[in-house]
């Protein structure tokens, strides 16, 4: 599984990916906005979830979009051009090995993208050269470490901690959240500064409710059940009940907390 996407390219993703992005756009983009004619790179932007609100932030800056499936690169461009967005371009490539000219770009973009990647140093490195001194970056992940819900499951924390553990066997992290200061900082950006987003959902929040408990953290969740109980992980059953677990903190007494951690720091 080494440096494998543990959630799978299929259309059940890209449908939990675009109801996570516009659940969550508010609480994670809404301070994210770059001026006009400035130039963008949003290294790994898998189906375009977060490109458009990229996007539609900053109208008047150019948008370079990339990600290294050709897939995902397709369909983010379509769906990017069906919403009258005009200002990205999309480019299939690896992170590692990009066409662009050294300090090519002001400002660089990263969402849920170093969770996937077993060498997350290494690769700021390698975008970083390509933003210009005294431009900036900002990188935003998630951290299942920190969800916490109730009813409290114990059953619900072995699903959880199933798909922790496959995340941890592709190569990636789903804990990575907690390490963005010193991840910035051993890059050498300056400036760094990080600071929680979080997710509190109950029933008088029926739009966090639907859009991030149901639509986006539990269907994650059952979206790992055959790998999960195929290496052995988990039984069947034991996952199930944790599935059903997860929906109660859904319903009319349930809470659900998540956090997000969103860093910006400027190269030096």
């Amino acid at each position: 599984m080494d440096n494998a996407y543990v959630h799978g390219y299929d259309p059940r993703e890209s449908r939990r990916l675009q109801d996570q992005a516009s659940t969550l756009v508010e609480l994670l983009h809404s301070d994210t906005r770059y001026p006009a004619g400035s130039r963008v790179l949003e290294a790994g932007c898998g189906v375009g979830a977060q490109t458009a609100a990229l996007s539609r932030n900053s109208p008047e800056a150019s948008i370079t979009s990339l990600d290294i499936s050709r897939a995902s690169v397709l369909q983010a461009r379509g769906r990017t051009r069906e919403a009258g967005l005009d200002n990205i371009d999309f480019l299939q490539a690896d992170i590692f090995h990009l066409p662009f000219e050294p300090q090519s770009f002001d400002h660089l973009f990263l969402c849920f993208v170093l969770e996937h990647l077993p060498r997350p140093v290494e690769a700021l490195t390698a975008l970083k050269k390509f933003i210009r001194p005294g431009g900036t970056i900002t990188v935003i992940e998630g951290d299942h470490g920190s969800a916490y819900f109730y009813p409290d499951s114990n059953s619900a924390r072995r699903a959880i901690l199933a798909q922790v553990e496959l995340q941890r066997m592709a190569g990636g992290n789903a804990m990575i959240g907690r390490e963005l200061y010193p991840l910035l900082s051993k890059t050498g950006f300056r400036s760094v500064q990080v600071y929680p987003c979080m997710v509190y959902a109950d029933s008088s929040r029926p739009e966090m409710v639907e859009g991030f408990i149901k639509n986006t953290f539990i269907a994650m969740i059952e979206g790992v059940r055959e790998l999960a109980i195929n290496a052995g992980m988990i039984e069947a059953e034991a996952f199930d009940e944790g599935i059903r677990d997860l929906y109660r903190t859904a319903e009319e007494e349930g809470v659900f907390c998540y956090t997000f951690f969103k860093a910006t720091g400027v190269k030096r």
